[in-house]
């Protein structure tokens, strides 16, 4: 038996705290082959989460968030936000399930944000073609930043 407990998920976020992509996965599956991954992945604010999608293959995504706040994006195939939903434990707003070929992507607004997620397997690493051509590479630091405020400001115009 595995448990998910405080133990574990303060392990992960302590090793996402201390890695340069401020996330850190933590693996349930034997090997990548499986038919069905699952995992934790502990997040921290300013982690970026280039919008993509699950195309060829085509995959499911569902993540539930155990602990932390994040909004989750969804968006057209201009970058248009189509969807925002602030996902929050304490207010029962758990998780979601992300079809396949919708563009989405996770803001984290609290350390210690930590999801549990699931996708079909085998693991099959995003092609150049699932990750958003109108959002920022991850190397762009300065575009990535402003594209992340921008995000924010978005959500709280409805606050």
């Amino acid at each position: 038996m595995k448990l998910i407990n405080h133990i574990l998920l303060d392990q992960i976020t302590q090793q996402a705290q201390n890695s340069p992509r401020l996330r850190m996965n933590y693996n349930f599956h034997k090997n990548l082959e499986d038919p069905i991954n699952r995992l934790l992945n502990a997040l921290e604010p300013n982690t970026y989460l280039r919008p993509h999608r699950h195309l060829n293959p085509d995959k499911d995504e569902i993540f539930l968030l155990l602990r932390g706040k994040v909004i989750l994006f969804l968006f057209d195939e201009k970058g248009n936000i189509t969807n925002k939903q602030l996902l929050d434990p304490s207010k029962g707003l758990y998780g979601a399930e992300i079809k396949a070929g919708i563009w989405h992507s996770l803001l984290v607004l609290e350390s210690g944000t930590v999801i549990y997620e699931i996708k079909e397997g085998p693991f099959a690493p995003l092609s150049s073609e699932n990750f958003a051509p109108w959002s920022p590479d991850p190397s762009e630091e300065n575009k990535i930043k402003k594209y992340m405020d921008f995000l924010a400001s978005q959500y709280q115009t409805e606050e």
